[in-house]
């Protein structure tokens, strides 16, 4: 946790309004698109980051500077209600990737990166939901090894081998398609 979000936070354990606007807009895109991810629906995704937010300001006197980000702990929530939401309501397929993401015309052929994150989406199914987890949280939310681990409540060795394990299964499955 950096200095600037260990004062952020004091401000919003003071109630600061604008410190938790500030917390909310920082995070809330990155908690939308996790949520998103895990459950396919964006009026669910929605309430869900909502809910997130409602319970940090519920338990912002829990918050302790321990050297996790508060990102983490508000992953952790999001986790927590998705798991919750599943559990009450089955379990949801992930959105395409084509939904989540807006693909950048000057820098890609839309065209073939809507197919290509089609692909993946499909081939994503294919892995259980821990290793499709720390792929989300890996490689679309670009979290170091250490912050997913405890998101996921695994140690670092756990982490590294949900994602060999879930690499190798959409390797094979790439591989599969393409013969």
């Amino acid at each position: 946790m950096s200095e600037e979000e260990v004062r952020l936070i004091r401000r919003a354990k003071r109630g600061d309004p604008a410190a938790f606007a500030e917390i909310y807009d920082r995070h809330h895109p990155a908690i939308y698109r996790y949520i998103l991810f895990q459950v396919g629906d964006g009026a669910t995704a929605e309430d869900l980051a909502g809910e997130v937010f409602v319970r940090l300001v519920e338990k912002i006197d829990r918050v302790a500077y321990r050297g996790r980000p508060l990102l983490a702990w508000l992953y952790t929530i999001a986790s927590n209600l998705v798991a919750d939401h599943q559990g009450r309501n089955g379990r949801a397929t992930t959105v395409p990737l084509d939904q989540g993401l807006v693909a950048n015309p000057v820098d890609q052929d839309a065209a073939g990166l809507t197919a290509s994150q089609r692909r993946l989406a499909a081939a994503l199914q294919e892995l259980t939901e821990a290793q499709r987890q720390v792929v989300a949280l890996k490689l679309f939310e670009e979290l170091d090894n250490q912050t997913v681990a405890t998101i996921v409540d695994e140690s670092v060795d756990a982490l590294n081998s949900l994602q060999h394990q879930g690499l190798a299964t959409l390797r094979r499955v790439f591989e599969r398609r393409d013969d």
